[in-house]
């Protein structure tokens, strides 16, 4: 059929708050704008448990006039009046007098949600008049812009000025795992928060329980006879269900594979590392009656925050934090998620790139409601030009790196441990956190943009070799677009990061085109400030941006040649002006 633009089968798609809105220097008396109850953010996922205090609407009006959706309650559901997200005393969010609208799309006891439940939802959501949408989903493998469920539906929100907010994923650490890769959405890793929990395990203790060993913990080989009420040492990570069943009082498991995040267990549990495993397992050889007590996790300071994760897939645009955070959980789900535990509450420490999203999503609305007429595009731009990021300078010229190189070796203990991404904690530097951790005070007054049309996009996918009736199909619009639009090539996409493969030691030389617009001083002048590593050189020209007015635009090039030896190099291009730092990262790799 001509109008088709694309054929896949519907497949399952996969799932992927507190202190960390303090820890990202996001206070309670930040700036609100009167806007703020207007904005309607869309929330495609499991759904919510409506019941919860966060989602109390108390005090809320009627919704926005805009609102053209309905509340779905035939299946026994509380309607709230869109209530925003905030419970004093328990948890916070990041826009409290924000509206939500909730699509329900994953059904099938967390194993995914369907492609079919996915676009539905997103065209319930533009159609019904939702501001943002926040989508914490992925595919479970790349693919084509046009073959990928949350790619389309972003498209399609993006040409009616909706940002989507993506997850990055949960396949980390390896490098290029994320699969929501589209321009014309956010995607989001999770990094850390400066708290931490810990388990200690006491051996020989007056008060304990008996210890038995299992290799694989698995149903069929526990035997419920010998592990009942007894601490079971596993010789593998697992959720606790097996043992649970088995009547077993508590578990620890053992793993080469260090965790930088915990998860909640239906019984006692502690994660050992190979050297305290080889402890534990001398000790129970050592005596016929080995005890333990698994101690109560303690909450302690994690000095080194933030970082991305482990779990955190590599690939994403920004980082904002997933790890241990308080999130609203249904009271008819176990706090572990598995049978049989019999804790229930209204509150969970829950880690993902799920809880991630979420905050870039508050973040982008935030700024949405103080600049509604502002682009996805825009909006976007302002989010990873403003993220925080330890700069590294290295080939400047004299007088600046001798000022730097004094200024860092003051300070940098403690950019260290500032809300700052670094390499030197994450040595896949943009691949883990992309153009660094989101800052929510500088978000709304990023000083220039990086703005993004939806004709622009169509270019982009002309360039990318989408033939020209595949994308009068995508937009509607039935004008020949691709004829022109192959003079150009993908790279010059106005987006606000430059990224370039290069082959080992092949010298190399490439120029990008780039347009930034005056949202910051009506009149200002913005100087080009470069930092590059040994082997790359890198002219900004002109390197002097001037502007009279707001909303003026001034377009610019940027050359990077020479050659790398190594995997990757980082760069980065800030515009500033004195008062507005405009960040971007520059990345060369070797595929």
């Amino acid at each position: 059929m001509d109008s088709v633009v694309s054929v896949f089968p519907s497949q399952r798609q996969d799932l992927q708050t507190t202190r960390s809105w303090d820890f990202l220097g996001f206070t309670e008396q930040v700036k609100r704008s009167p806007a703020e109850g207007d904005i309607i953010i869309s929330v495609i996922d499991s759904g919510i448990w409506p019941e919860s205090e966060s989602f109390n609407d108390e005090g809320f009006g009627p919704p926005p006039s805009k609102w053209r959706g309905i509340c779905d309650d035939t299946l026994d559901f509380t309607c709230n009046n869109l209530a925003g997200n905030f419970a004093k005393g328990t948890a916070r969010g990041g826009v409290p007098s924000a509206r939500i609208a909730v699509y329900k799309v994953c059904w099938q006891n967390g194993n995914g949600c369907d492609d079919a439940d996915i676009l539905a939802a997103f065209d319930d959501a533009i159609s019904d008049g939702v501001d943002i949408i926040s989508i914490s989903v992925v595919a479970q493998s790349i693919k084509g812009y046009f073959e990928n469920s949350i790619s389309i539906g972003a498209f399609h929100a993006m040409k009616k000025g909706i940002l989507t907010s993506t997850s990055a994923g949960n396949a980390g650490p390896r490098l290029a795992t994320i699969v929501n890769v589209s321009p014309w959405s956010l995607n989001v890793a999770a990094s850390t928060i400066d708290r931490k929990f810990l388990t200690e395990v006491q051996l020989v203790t007056t008060r304990y329980i008996s210890g038995t060993e299992c290799k694989s913990c698995s149903a069929s080989s526990l035997d419920k006879d010998k592990v009942k009420d007894k601490i079971v040492f596993c010789e593998n990570i697992n959720n606790g269900s097996e043992t649970l069943a088995a009547g077993a009082a508590g578990t620890l498991m053992s793993g080469r594979r260090q965790y930088d995040s915990d998860n909640s267990y239906a019984l006692s549990a502690a994660y050992l590392n190979l050297q305290d495993s080889s402890n534990i397992y001398a000790y129970m050889r050592s005596t016929s009656s080995p005890t333990a007590t698994v101690l109560k996790s303690k909450e302690r300071n994690d000095t080194f925050a933030p970082y991305i994760t482990n779990f955190s897939s590599r690939g994403p645009n920004l980082t904002t934090p997933g790890v241990h955070i308080l999130a609203t959980w249904s009271r008819v789900s176990p706090v572990s998620g598995v049978k049989g535990d019999p804790r229930y509450t209204s509150y969970n420490i829950i880690s993902g790139t799920s809880m991630a999203c979420p905050h870039a999503t508050a973040v982008a609305a935030y700024v949405k409601s103080f600049h509604p007429k502002w682009s996805p595009a825009a909006i976007k731009s302002a989010l990873m030009t403003t993220g925080k990021m330890i700069y590294i300078f290295l080939n400047l010229d004299d007088d600046l790196r001798q000022t730097i190189t004094m200024i860092n070796s003051l300070l940098l203990s403690l950019l260290l441990t500032a809300s700052c991404m670094s390499a030197e904690k994450n040595p896949e530097a943009e691949f883990a956190y992309g153009a660094g951790n989101l800052n929510p005070n500088k978000a709304c007054r990023p000083g220039l943009v990086y703005d993004i049309d939806a004709f622009d996009y169509v270019r982009f996918l002309c360039r990318e070799g989408y033939d020209t009736k595949l994308v009068q199909i995508i937009t509607g619009d039935y004008r020949d677009h691709c004829s022109n639009a192959t003079e150009g090539r993908v790279f010059d996409l106005n987006y606000p990061s430059f990224a370039l493969s290069a082959s080992p030691s092949e010298s190399i030389r490439h120029v990008f085109y780039r347009t930034v617009t005056n949202v910051g001083s009506p009149t200002s002048n913005y100087s080009a400030v470069v930092s590059s590593p040994n082997g790359l050189r890198i002219e900004v020209n002109p390197n002097i941006l001037p502007f009279k007015s707001l909303e003026e635009k001034k377009s610019f090039t940027v050359t990077v040649e020479g050659r790398i030896d190594k995997f990757m190099a980082s760069a980065s291009l800030i515009w500033d002006d004195g008062n507005f730092q405009v960040r971007s990262p520059i990345v060369v790799v070797v595929p």
